[in-house]
């Protein structure tokens, strides 16, 4: 019996041992040569990306102060949006790119701690490295705004990071998008819009019981993370009958082809991409027009 015990309690010391080194949060992004910031483009991510729907004040009318504070209501808890802002105690102002990088493409905090899925590195994973220093040197150009947001307020035991890494190595693709030879520039443009900056299926899709995108069911409409409604399915089950007009002219106005308006969290989506290019609008179009029904 004891040799028994013995035996059990060396196995669950080996178990916690892999486990913690199975969790560790990955290494920062490797060094970066010198770039040239691109402000216009760095614009284009933000709109894009749709930043300050989440982390800007909220019930304050301008969307470039980003002191965060929004609250996502889920499953598992409250989560509060932080401030991003280029206020460099309280928002990223003090974060280099290394750090900025790596929050967006592997989930990990400058502290080096792992993000809780809720902030969508699942598909910022898919931007390309000189996006994302547009994006970051753009935000830097955006006020300062003072002021910490509360921590969140988990559920055991869903409010430990370091169970994070599990869900990481369950669910979490670190592999980037890669363009798709077959298809055209435009699709392809429209592919990467939506798979990465725009994280549409982050909304758009239904979740299992660990909070992960179900892949068999991408783009098939989910609920709405803000409790605005549900979100609809953007596949040709639900927009057969669309256009790429129509599309690209939704995410321009937020009119639909039947003459009604876009509600619930889509206002602010649309809010966002009236600002892109109206060739990236058409882009995103021509890819969600090519999404299959499921």
């Amino acid at each position: 019996m004891i040799r028994w015990l013995i035996a059990v309690a060396c196995l669950a010391a080996v178990m916690a041992v892999a486990l913690w080194i199975l969790t560790i949060p990955a290494a920062p992004v490797a060094a970066i040569g010198p770039h040239t910031p691109d402000l216009t483009n760095g614009s284009e991510m933000f709109y894009a990306g749709g930043c300050s729907s989440c982390h800007a004040v909220p019930r304050q009318k301008d969307p470039t102060r980003l002191g965060g504070g929004l609250a996502l209501n889920t499953p598992f808890g409250n989560f509060y949006i932080p401030n991003i802002s280029s206020d460099p105690k309280d928002g990223i102002g003090g974060w280099s790119e290394i750090q900025f990088i790596t929050a967006m493409t592997k989930g990990v905090s400058p502290a080096g701690e792992h993000l809780f899925p809720a902030f969508p590195y699942t598909s910022y994973r898919n931007m390309r490295t000189d996006d994302l220093r547009d994006l970051f040197a753009y935000i830097k150009t955006l006020p300062p705004v003072a002021g910490k947001v509360r921590d969140h307020d988990l559920r055991f035991p869903f409010n430990i990071r370091r169970a994070v890494g599990l869900w990481k190595l369950l669910f979490f693709d670190s592999e980037p998008l890669k363009p798709d030879v077959s298809k055209s520039a435009q699709w392809n443009r429209g592919a990467y819009l939506v798979n990465g900056p725009g994280h549409c299926a982050e909304c758009h899709s239904p979740r299992n019981i660990f909070g992960a995108v179900i892949a068999s069911k991408r783009f098939t409409g989910g609920p709405s993370p803000t409790k605005h409604g549900g979100v609809p399915d953007i596949t040709q089950n639900k927009l057969k009958s669309w256009t790429e007009q129509d599309i690209a002219g939704v995410l321009a106005d937020g009119l639909t082809p039947d003459a009604g308006l876009v509600g619930g969290d889509m206002i602010e989506v649309v809010a966002n991409t009236a600002k892109l290019t109206a060739a990236d609008r058409e882009a995103i179009a021509v890819y969600v027009k090519s999404l299959p029904p499921r």
